[in-house]
């Protein structure tokens, strides 16, 4: 496979063809999932929750996102790499360059923010200055203590349109990508029509242009997994991955039981 790159990205979506995103959090699983041809590596703060244990991922620091984003650089070789910018990185948009400026050093191809259209101009800045975008709107992981807990996001009329129009604005502020967590299937279509970015999915049903998953989720390796999961391991780790990659182009996952009334 060739290096991924936003245009790669960008014409998969206008071909109508899906792509594959897991998160990664070391250069092991980072060789594996570049092995197995997935697309992109997400380094999540949800490492917080999987490798420190954590309840949220609001503990996870800049200096520790740095840090694995160096160690997933390393196992990579084509997939395109994309990191968080943890909990209070990005107050202001000066604060978000500094921010940014640290992981795109460690190895990332682009980072993710949670946040809708108060980022806009905090996403110019960053674009402006050559750092590629990934949005992230739905269930915003970051934000668990106002949100009152892990919950489906966008039900209400009100609330799905809101989404929506948070979408367009990162998207005119220059967003590269837009991450949709934890909303109905029906809406996050809506939205994945009406962008012209591709849309990353998780708990949002089989209309979106691509896929993420956790890592540990996807080889049935956590406690508790969210209802949107699917256990993927069937003979080793590399096949569960190429698994996975080749449902979510088929468009054969998520499944209904994967998603979100």
């Amino acid at each position: 496979m060739a290096a991924v790159t936003l245009n790669t990205l960008n014409k998969r979506k206008t071909a109508g063809e899906k792509f594959a995103v897991i998160t990664a959090y070391d250069s092991t699983q980072a060789r594996l999932a570049d092995q197995a041809g997935l697309e992109c590596v997400l380094v999540g703060d949800s490492l917080g929750n999987v490798v420190q244990g954590q309840k949220t991922t609001v503990p996870v620091s800049l200096d520790e996102m740095a840090y694995h984003t160096q160690c997933v650089a390393r196992g990579v070789r084509d997939a395109f790499i994309i990191s968080d910018l943890p909990f209070m990185s990005y107050a202001t948009s000066e604060q978000a360059l500094a921010s940014a400026a640290s992981l795109m050093q460690a190895g990332a191809n682009a980072v993710k923010l949670e946040g809708g259209a108060w980022l806009a101009d905090t996403v110019d800045a960053l674009v402006t200055r050559g750092i590629p975008v990934c949005g992230h709107l739905g269930l915003t992981p970051q934000s668990v203590n106002k949100l009152g807990g892990y919950r489906v996001q966008g039900r209400e009329q009100s609330a799905a349109r809101r989404l929506l129009e948070d979408a367009m604005e990162l998207q005119e502020a220059g967003a590269d990508l837009l991450v949709l967590e934890m909303v109905p299937a029906a809406l996050a279509g809506e939205i994945t029509q009406a962008v012209r970015i591709p849309v990353i999915g998780i708990g949002a049903g089989n209309q979106t242009d691509a896929q993420v998953l956790v890592f540990y989720d996807l080889l049935g390796m956590t406690d508790r997994s969210p209802s949107f999961v699917k256990n993927f391991l069937q003979s080793s780790v590399q096949q569960a991955l190429a698994d996975y990659a080749a449902q979510v182009r088929k468009g054969e996952f998520p499944h209904p039981e994967h998603t979100p009334a």
